[in-house]
């Protein structure tokens, strides 16, 4: 017997699936308990190279250290827009096995002690994270064959304070050109430099180099052609970074490296991030405040400085402060090296 069209009950109603799905949406996230620790040794069109086990940290479900091994990731969704750079320290689920084939998420960005950032130039405000988590900043110039920029290696020497690295000058190419003089020209900063050469023996000052690298993790960066992927080779004996060759016309180097890669010395000594060749260190993202701090001898007389004061201009108190010897006998040498590089940050980088 058939029902008339007004007896139905709602057991009898059809709805359309959404099309976005039917399970209910939740701003809680996922916990992720069984995430194992990673750290980031290389980043490749949104593919993450990442370390897991022993040294990095992690136990299996009996408590043991967890082996290991490298594991291929993505990052997962709920990290939204946040970035990860060689050098993080994240957290991974899914396939951490190790499985070439396999595939991981990364669930967590733990934060970051360091970050060495830059900008395309003086005036973008897009800051670009070059790596984070690193110790030190080793600025490689050659002393000829490419010529050396010195505003330049200031520059990078503003961004390594500014991101809280210790600074290392490594000269290359010292058996074309003297590095004496051009050293000089940083007595006054206290920079800690190694001068590098090919000499009849082979490469000379490479031994001296590694004892700067111990128990750190160091970050490579200078222009392409001066010898920065010849340093890492040697330092990494398996790395075969790719070495170029300098134009004989425009006297600078040729980009071979593409991305950032850490490699880990021999004996798991340390760390070396090698980073691509650069033509420019913008600095668009750096509080002038943060130079004047790593000038401990001349921080002091800024608190007499008007307000707004960019200590390169005749009301600046640290002329007064430097000639009345409260900041030692080299005093005046610093603070034309604070000035320097306070220009740097607003002049060109070439």
């Amino acid at each position: 017997m058939s029902r008339r069209t007004s007896d139905y009950d709602e057991s009898d109603v059809r709805i359309r699936p959404s099309r976005r799905g039917s399970r209910p949406r939740s701003k809680d996230r996922p916990a992720h308990e069984d995430a194992v620790p990673g750290f980031v040794i290389g980043v490749d069109r949104g593919r993450y190279t990442v370390l897991v086990g022993k040294g990095v940290g992690g136990k299996d479900a009996g408590g043991r250290p967890l082996p290991e091994r490298i594991v291929t990731a993505m990052k997962a969704r709920e990290l939204g827009r946040k970035g990860i750079v060689v050098g993080d320290e994240v957290e991974l689920v899914g396939d951490t096995s190790g499985n070439p084939d396999g595939l991981a998420r990364v669930v967590r960005l733990t934060p970051r002690r360091s970050v060495l950032r830059r900008t395309a130039d003086d005036t973008d405000p897009v800051e670009r994270v070059i790596v984070a988590n690193a110790d030190q900043l080793v600025i490689v110039t050659a002393l000829a064959n490419p010529e050396p920029r010195p505003r330049m290696i200031d520059r990078c020497l503003v961004a390594a304070y500014d991101a809280g690295l210790d600074p290392l000058l490594v000269l290359t190419k010292a058996d074309l050109a003297d590095a004496d003089s051009f050293l000089a020209n940083y007595a006054p900063l206290n920079v800690r430099y190694v001068v590098t050469a090919t000499g009849e023996s082979g490469f000379e000052g490479l031994e001296l180099l590694h004892e700067q690298l111990v128990d750190r993790v160091s970050v490579f960066i200078g222009h392409s052609g001066v010898g920065k992927s010849t340093l890492v080779n040697g330092l990494v004996p398996d790395a075969r970074r790719a070495t170029g060759i300098v134009n004989d016309f425009t006297g600078r180097g040729r980009h071979t490296s593409s991305s950032a890669v850490a490699l880990r010395l021999p004996d798991r000594a340390g760390w070396v991030i090698d980073t691509p060749g650069v033509r420019s260190f913008g600095l668009a993202h750096v509080d002038l405040a943060r130079i004047i701090q790593h000038f401990p001898d001349l921080e002091p007389g800024t608190s007499q400085c008007p307000r707004g004061c960019g200590h390169d201009e005749p009301e600046c108190a640290l002329d007064a402060w430097v000639a009345s010897g409260q900041a030692g006998p080299a005093g005046t040498s610093r603070l034309e090296s604070l000035r320097r590089l306070l220009r740097a940050r607003s002049g060109d980088a070439d």
